[in-house]
């Protein structure tokens, strides 16, 4: 039972007599690889457990083992971002939740869970998108850590955090830690924005997404998943029109997974399941919970490091590959001048004098280093194509079949945007 004692000169009503002891012998004292600027001793633990506020983004697999390491190592106020409900497929391997559970948000039971079982941590959870907050809200965090399984919602809290950098301020340098898991493989980086390689640096080290010819989903399916991107890509616009595809929605998932099953009976295909249903619309690829513990401890690790300055922190990238054997690699990722994020630096784009607007867009949709979605272009001047608002788009849409060079001069520039991502990407133009 918890009893009000003194823990490094301050009163609490949660900690008990050595519930710290392991992590202070690390705090206590110098060591061989502490940073110049470590202050051992009461100090450093104050800030820790009682100043220190740091922002979990994600409470899916990676996010409930980071919560729960970050409220162990001594982290008493965590703030929790999760968008998401609680499916049942989630309790073999996120382990704050149970069966009773099934269909609350993710964020508020992972809090609740928390600060049961760990006395004197505080979570405040918030159910919603990262996009709902603004800068202020960003600006109150020491450290933001990422347990996401989207690389769009990477993408956006890499550009905020960089785009909230002042020079005249070191306050707002706030260090990025960023875990993702894919099977048996994981990585842990440490971004600092503006100084270190940021995450839009590193798009071209992404495994492109499986996709299927539209011919073979459509006339001649072999596969499983085949049925499910015929539902979702063809006959989801054709019966639903206009209505956008959620894929955290389960009565979207649950129409796509009737659909797929009636359209693999036809063809006499097996092993259209739901959860496969869900895994091919979101790109999912199964989760393994040791892969989750392990990557979160190094994220947790860089926590700490960076909080207490207790040892020099990760530079800047940790790979795991577990596929055969265990295998850890570290290296520097170095940033790149043409990074729309951090760079500062136009692209420069050599194209063909016949290629269409149409043809950019596909360019820039489905380069690796570029991958934009949905991109808007336009010069100085004047738009090129606008994907929203619909007037707009209706507008610009005769532009599509335009060449390039009849709207852009050699060497001018194009400005690429896209409504997901809170910075645009600018292109010098030239021909051959």
């Amino acid at each position: 039972m918890a009893t009000e004692i003194h823990v490094n000169g301050a009163a609490t009503s949660s900690d008990w007599q050595d519930r710290y002891y392991h992590v202070d012998q690390i705090l206590d004292r110098p060591g061989p690889r502490t940073d110049p600027s470590f202050l051992a001793g009461d100090e450093v633990k104050d800030f820790l457990r009682n100043k220190c506020k740091i922002l979990v983004i994600g409470a899916g697999g990676l996010g409930c083992e980071i919560l729960a390491n970050l409220a162990l190592t001594g982290f008493k106020d965590i703030h929790l971002i999760d968008m998401d409900t609680i499916d049942i497929s989630n309790l073999n391997r996120q382990f704050l939740f149970r069966p009773a559970d099934v269909g609350r948000p993710k964020a508020i039971v992972a809090a609740e869970y928390v600060m049961k079982r760990v006395p004197g941590v505080k979570v405040t959870p918030y159910y919603g998108k990262i996009q709902d907050k603004d800068d202020d809200y960003y600006m109150q965090f020491n450290l933001v850590i990422c347990g996401l399984d989207s690389v769009e919602a990477r993408r956006w809290i890499n550009a905020t955090l960089v785009n909230l950098v002042d020079s005249e301020n070191p306050e707002s340098l706030k260090p990025l830690i960023d875990g993702g898991t894919e099977g048996f493989k994981g990585q842990a980086r440490v971004i600092l924005p503006t100084v270190s390689s940021c995450y839009e640096c590193s798009l071209d080290m992404l495994n492109k997404p499986t996709t299927f010819p539209i011919c073979t989903i459509a006339n001649t399916p072999r596969l499983p998943e085949h049925c499910i991107e015929w539902a979702s890509v063809l006959e989801w616009p054709r019966v639903r029109g206009d209505e956008k595809l959620d894929t955290d929605d389960p009565e979207h998932i649950g129409w796509l997974y009737s659909i797929a099953v009636a359209r693999a009976k036809e063809f006499k295909i097996e092993g259209v399941t739901w959860s496969l249903t869900q895994g091919v619309v979101k790109n999912v690829i199964p989760a393994i919970a040791s892969t989750n513990a392990i990557i979160a401890a190094s994220c947790c690790n860089e926590a700490f490091k960076i909080a207490t300055s207790s040892a020099a922190y990760l530079n800047n990238y940790f790979m795991l590959i577990g596929t055969e054997g265990v295998y850890s690699y570290t290296f520097e990722h170095e940033k790149r001048d043409h990074c729309p994020v951090c760079g500062g630096e136009a692209l420069e784009m050599s194209i063909s004098r016949d290629w269409t607007v149409e043809q950019l867009i596909e360019l820039l949709t489905e380069r690796q280093t570029i991958q934009i979605k949905k991109p808007s272009l336009a010069t100085p001047e004047k738009p090129i194509y606008f994907q929203q608002p619909p007037q707009l788009e209706e507008s610009t849409r005769p532009n599509l079949e335009k060449k390039v060079s009849e709207l852009v001069p050699d060497g001018g520039e194009v400005v690429v945007t896209a409504s997901s991502l809170p910075f645009s990407l600018s292109l010098i133009i030239t021909y051959t």
